[in-house]
């Protein structure tokens, strides 16, 4: 188990994902957290990410650093999607091997999953069917992480295990129009119709289609939970015969719709919603499958107009 003077390096700790495991880290005591800023350490750079493994020597990592984005952006950057993240989680994997780093945790998303999985889904279900076109680059590029840490567990002994978190959203998100995900994209909408007295918001889609949405902190509450796990517990996670995969989730989804109108409450936005139905979907229902994290004693903490309320809080703060 981790130790307060453990060295911990988290890998993209100014993101959403990577900000909330080192709030959550510090929150616990964990004093020996090691950052990079992308102008400090380019994780694409073969080299330098060596230099540094082996200069700070790492115990344990929390890859959560990628290149990310919604459908828009995943549209747009194909190339830089799938080779970004190829780039970085291949060095970042490979050199925490050569340092022997004890644990390693490598996030992804649930776009792996087949495009039309059964619901909800399963860790069970990777590599079982098409992938949503929107942003097959990235979900192969995550999928080949995950079959990196199976690999060098298998090979070398290593307990590298890769969690799968739903849709998230919460403090440290990004809020630009071109490069967002479907939640932050629609506060900032709702707020600029707000100020500029606008009498409705226009919605991508159909507004159908059902998401399922994790507020931020309670991801990185689950992280820890399974990284802090007793040993012989921990060691539950890597069969033989199957990837070393969890899901993080909430369990419950809603529609598009109703997710917008739930943004519309919490801003105070009272006009329309309009749905832009020439715009895509993308896929039509994720629900994960939680099951397994369940069973290893965690649930989420935040309700989904209660996380709401606090990221329109920091898209403010941000904007002030």
């Amino acid at each position: 188990m981790m130790k307060p003077d453990t060295r911990i390096y988290v890998a993209g700790h100014r993101g959403l994902v990577g900000s909330a495991l080192v709030r959550a880290l510090r929150q616990r005591g964990f004093g020996n957290i090691l950052t990079r800023t992308h102008a400090e350490l380019d994780l694409t750079d073969e080299a330098a990410v060596r230099a540094f493994f082996a200069a700070e020597k790492p115990e344990y990592v929390f890859l959560a650093a990628a290149k990310v984005g919604g459908i828009l952006a995943n549209n747009t950057y194909p190339a830089e999607f799938i080779r970004q993240n190829l780039a970085i989680q291949t060095n970042v994997i490979h050199e925490a091997w050569r340092a022997g780093v004890k644990q390693m945790m490598f996030l992804g998303s649930s776009c792996i999953y087949p495009r039309d999985c059964p619901q909800p889904i399963r860790e069970d279900y990777l590599l079982t069917g098409p992938l949503e076109s929107t942003n097959r680059p990235y979900a192969l590029a995550k999928i080949a992480g995950i079959e990196m840490c199976w690999a060098y567990n298998r090979q070398y002994g290593t307990r590298y295990l890769a969690v799968m978190p739903t849709n998230l959203y919460g403090t440290g998100d990004n809020y630009d129009l071109a490069n967002s995900h479907v939640l932050p994209a629609l506060i900032r909408k709702m707020h600029e119709a707000k100020e500029a007295g606008a009498a409705e918001v226009v919605v991508w889609g159909t507004g159908t289609p059902r998401r399922e949405f994790l507020f931020s902190d309670d991801m990185a509450d689950a992280c820890l939970h399974l990284m802090g796990l007793q040993d012989e517990r921990f060691g539950e996670l890597f069969p033989e015969d199957k990837a070393p995969l969890v899901n993080i989730g909430c369990g419950e989804d809603v529609t598009i719709r109703e997710l917008a109108e739930t943004v519309a409450r919490a801003v105070g936005f009272s006009g329309t919603l309009r749905y832009d139905t020439g715009k895509p979907d993308g896929t039509p229902r994720k629900l994960l499958d939680v099951g397994r994290i369940n069973s290893m004693g965690w649930r989420p903490k935040t309700a989904l107009i209660d996380g709401i309320a606090k990221a329109y809080m920091d898209y403010l703060g941000k904007k002030g």
